[in-house]
């Protein structure tokens, strides 16, 4: 492994590339310690220092997006807006004709719903950062700069303008990874965010446990810092193996004769994934579970007149009910990731068009003729393991709240067990090994997940 990662920085196309990336990621993750103006830092400070609540929430918002809204800076927002713009596009272009039809025109359509979805991350960071301005950053000011308890319009507008040009400014920095850098720009930054967090639940992590057996004092013992590190590796393992799980298809080209040459005739695989829907449904369901949870968390708050009355019992239930711990919580977010994997994979995988390639291009699945009868066993073949792996999404999604709650874990720690977090992760980090790999291949050296 040494030698090859020697073999990696010899080639000097190669180290460019990898010196670029890292030094745009590291002036990404600059930006997250220049706060914005006129935050009182001692506020935050005691409010980061708190659990539950709006922190949880905007932690667990963090981990999918590359941001930190927590901490009030430029790059505040993060690149989500790009991520949602992206995303409404790509459900655009499944219902909308001539949405549609621009993404079949190549290269130049591709180009042209790009531009679309940068002026779309504009107006999307304009509305969030206004939101967010009057709904958060309020309760960190040093009231000497408050206006009759509201903010100064001119700060407001300084501070939606600062945090929109964060985000433009992360989304630049993502293309120039792409252009010129090594890996996917947009998945390398929220890789970037994810293990930034890691030094800090590893510090927590060692405060909360003890060397002893048995622990103590509402600490973890021994044997239980071992169980979590068997875990941890048991989970990765199992991402990994349904990341790259794939079901083969047998495909058979057509025989063609031309003169005395025989062409086609070839046996090869339709690979399908396993985990086609990738991270999405994950994002999908915690993001619609979020809403219910800050409502529902904020209403219980409120001082009713009769406090044992039916109405504030209810809102109280329902503050609960939808609790990260709750049952009806992962109820709700199972079912959620059960039915966005479907709805995603329908999206990105049409077996009537996958039929139609393969009838153009002169090759078949054996049992099966081309056409209707090809695209209907495709889609049964696809909605077979699309259980399956929602199921296996599902398991992951749910895994940190069970660690943290059988083991009496900070869920900052058990998150990396599992979850968004350990996915993105894992899926950009074979991307970036295959890119890597791309390189050496085409000059004749092995890659680094291969037999020298």
């Amino acid at each position: 492994m040494w030698e090859k990662i020697r073999v990696v920085w010899q080639i000097p196309e190669l180290r460019q590339k990898i010196l670029l990336t890292l030094g745009l990621l590291a002036v990404y993750r600059l930006g997250f310690q220049i706060r914005l103006p006129i935050v009182d830092k001692d506020k935050l400070d005691a409010m980061q220092s708190g659990s539950g609540g709006m922190a949880d929430i905007l932690q667990q918002v963090a981990v999918f997006s590359a941001s930190q809204l927590n901490q009030v800076t430029i790059f505040g927002l993060g690149i989500m807006p790009y991520i949602s713009a992206s995303i409404i596009f790509q459900l655009l272009g499944s219902v909308y004709p001539p949405l549609e039809a621009l993404q079949k025109e190549g290269e130049a359509g591709r180009k042209k719903i790009n531009e679309y979805t940068r002026y779309a991350t504009v107006a999307i960071c304009l509305v969030q950062s206004f939101i967010y301005m009057n709904t958060y950053v309020v309760n960190f000011i040093d009231d000497a700069y408050l206006v009759n308890g509201t903010l100064p319009f001119t700060w407001k507008l300084t501070a939606v303008l600062t945090m929109t040009a964060g985000t433009v400014f992360l989304m630049w920095i993502g293309e120039q990874i792409d252009e010129f850098g090594i890996g996917n720009g947009i998945s390398l930054l929220i890789m970037a965010g994810i293990l930034a967090a890691m030094p800090g639940a590893g510090l927590q992590l060692i405060k909360e446990s003890s060397l002893e057996l048995g622990g103590g004092q509402g600490k973890l013992g021994i044997e239980s810092l071992l169980m979590l590190a068997c875990m941890f590796v048991a989970v990765v393992v199992g991402v990994v193996y349904i990341t790259l799980g794939q079901r083969r298809i047998p495909m058979q080209s057509a025989k063609h004769v031309r003169g005395r040459r025989v062409f086609g005739g070839t046996r090869q695989y339709l690979p399908l994934k396993v985990n086609q829907a990738g991270v999405m449904p994950i994002i999908f369901a915690s993001s619609l579970l979020m809403l219910p949870m800050m409502i529902f968390g904020q209403i219980a708050k409120i001082p009713w007149d009769n406090p044992d009355g039916y109405l504030a019992g209810f809102f109280n239930w329902t503050s609960d009910a939808f609790a990260r711990d709750s049952f009806t919580y992962i109820l709700c977010y199972v079912a959620l990731i059960y039915f966005f994997c479907f709805f995603w994979t329908a999206i990105t995988f049409n077996p009537k068009d996958v039929s139609e390639n393969l009838k153009n291009y002169g090759s078949f699945i054996p049992g099966y003729r081309p056409g209707r009868r090809t695209a209907d066993y495709l889609e049964k073949v696809m909605f077979r393991i699309t259980y399956v792996g929602a199921g296996f999404l599902a398991l992951v999604a749910i895994i940190p709240t069970m660690i943290s709650t059988s083991l009496g874990v900070s869920f900052m720690v058990a998150s990396f067990y599992g979850g968004t977090g350990l996915l993105i992760a894992v899926s950009v980090a074979f991307d970036l090994v295959q890119k890597i790999d791309s390189h050496l291949v085409m000059r004749n050296y092995s890659g680094l997940l291969e037999k020298s």
